[in-house]
């Protein structure tokens, strides 16, 4: 994005198909390089894959991953390219974290580092989606 003339999307297809989609949709006519990223649960994160659906919406709705589209087309037309697609988080970011056995083993194995790098990732991702927000308004 910081480019600018590169579409970018980050997509989680459990959370938003639609979302997806139109994304995918204009990555593909853009006529120029495009980036898609997609969150995907992995069988490695010690989760249930059937619930692959469900664990991308948790992801989202704890704001551990954003949903936006970066297209540079709409600059000609005025807008702002930037489209930032994420609500507020609804969920503690900890307890999506804490369904995954690469965060959760840190905690059982180094409970202090793990509390100190986990709360520095949840301010992260707060300020990061707060930044989101103030840059798609502008």
């Amino acid at each position: 994005m910081s480019y600018g003339y590169i579409y970018v999307a980050s997509i989680a297809l459990g959370a938003n198909p639609m979302q997806a989609i139109r994304a995918l949709a204009e990555a593909e006519s853009y006529p120029g390089p495009s980036l898609v990223l997609a969150y995907a649960p992995c069988i490695a994160h010690g989760i249930d894959m059937s619930q692959t659906y469900a664990i991308q919406k948790e992801a989202v709705d704890s704001g551990y991953w954003p949903l936006y589209r970066y297209d540079p087309r709409l600059k000609d037309e005025g807008k702002s390219p930037f489209t930032y697609e994420s609500r507020d988080p609804k969920m503690d970011m900890m307890d999506f974290l804490m369904n995954e056995v690469r965060y959760n083993s840190l905690k059982r194995q180094y409970p202090e580092v793990a509390d100190k790098l986990y709360q520095e990732a949840v301010d992260f991702k707060k300020d990061k989606h707060a930044f989101y927000k103030k840059y798609s308004d502008l």
